[in-house]
């Protein structure tokens, strides 16, 4: 016979180790859904060669988060320079070949009827002109005066571009004239970001903004300040500065000055 001693031991050991198989099981089931929600979440915007506009979108930015050239993403989905793009609408991700028109044509909740007309104004405007024919910048400016704290890699995704140290609030200046077409926090990573187009070939972009003091659609010029410097997510006052030619990451310090 078991003492009352053993009894209790044997009972307890059963509860604990029930209590432990049906934690395991809440847990898996938590991971689980966790999982599935993350991947629904995703498709909902991106599928196999093509992009859901999300509400915080501009052509620029999605251009600029996959690595693309903002002319060549609008010329694969048939959106203009300076066009409006809405959200729920699906932009192709890749070159479409040799599909027809049709088969080209991008999807809008909004319809493309009504738009059409007011698109066409707008992408004829003589500032996006100005700025698709503008040569390449000659002189390029510093965007702040700071201690240089890492150096370009097209490896890493946090060092394509350079960050510059600074203080907190520090104005930001335009290295080069242009047209302001994103100024916003929709592109995960950049926090507070502005990126200027300077011509058909070169943009900037400049994150972690504090504050932005520009809004999209701005002409500004170069020295002109933008924005005031923030913090980055490790706490320190910086500023990361991106070029891009041809929506390609490229090398800041090949075209800015030597100080």
């Amino acid at each position: 016979m078991q003492s009352t001693t053993e009894i209790v031991f044997v009972w307890r050991s059963t509860v604990l180790n029930r209590a432990i198989h049906y934690c395991a099981i809440l847990l898996i089931t938590i991971f689980v859904s966790g999982c599935i929600s993350g991947q629904l979440q995703s498709k909902r915007h991106a599928g196999h060669g093509w992009y859901t506009v999300k509400p915080s979108d501009t052509l620029y930015s999605i251009a600029w988060r996959y690595g693309l050239d903002s002319k060549t993403l609008g010329r694969w989905n048939q959106i203009s320079d300076g066009d409006i793009i809405y959200v729920g609408q699906r932009l192709i991700m890749h070159n479409p070949g040799t599909k027809n028109n049709s088969q080209l044509a991008v999807e809008n909740t909004s319809g493309n009827a009504s738009r059409s007309s007011d698109l066409e104004s707008s992408s004829k405007s003589l500032e996006v002109k100005k700025i698709l024919t503008a040569p390449p910048p000659t002189k390029w400016l510093w965007p702040v005066k700071g201690k240089l704290l890492n150096t370009f890699s097209i490896q890493q995704l946090n060092r394509r571009g350079i960050d510059i140290g600074g203080k907190l609030g520090q104005p930001i200046r335009a290295t080069a004239s242009g047209k302001v077409v994103y100024s916003g926090n929709g592109l995960v990573g950049y926090g507070n970001l502005i990126i200027i187009k300077h011509n058909a070939t070169y943009l900037s972009a400049y994150a972690y903004c504090r504050e932005r003091l520009v809004i999209e659609g701005s002409v500004v010029k170069a020295g002109a300040i933008i924005a005031k410097m923030g913090l980055h997510k490790n706490k320190l006052a910086k500023l990361h500065f991106e070029i891009r030619k041809n929506g390609k990451p490229v090398d800041p310090m090949n075209y800015l000055p030597n100080n």
